[in-house]
């Protein structure tokens, strides 16, 4: 009988993506950036959203996102 996968272990690392667009673009460029170098991402948990403003306009969107992804055995 095959066991369930439903054992492990897991680490969780925060990153902040920038983007001047919106923060959803800054959530997708934080993610994207960090797997290329954490194999087997699983989840992504938006934490926090701000603005960088500069002389009273927003300049960049910042999405600060909790990763987890799986310790190898």
């Amino acid at each position: 009988m095959a066991k369930k996968q439903t054992d492990g272990v897991y680490k969780i690392v925060e990153v902040v993506g920038v983007s001047d667009k919106s923060w959803e673009e800054a959530g997708r460029n934080a993610v994207e950036t960090a797997a290329g170098s954490l194999r087997d991402l699983r989840v992504a948990e938006v934490t926090q959203m701000d603005m960088k403003v500069e002389d009273g306009k927003v300049a960049a969107f910042r999405t600060r996102v909790s990763l987890s992804f799986k310790y190898e055995a």
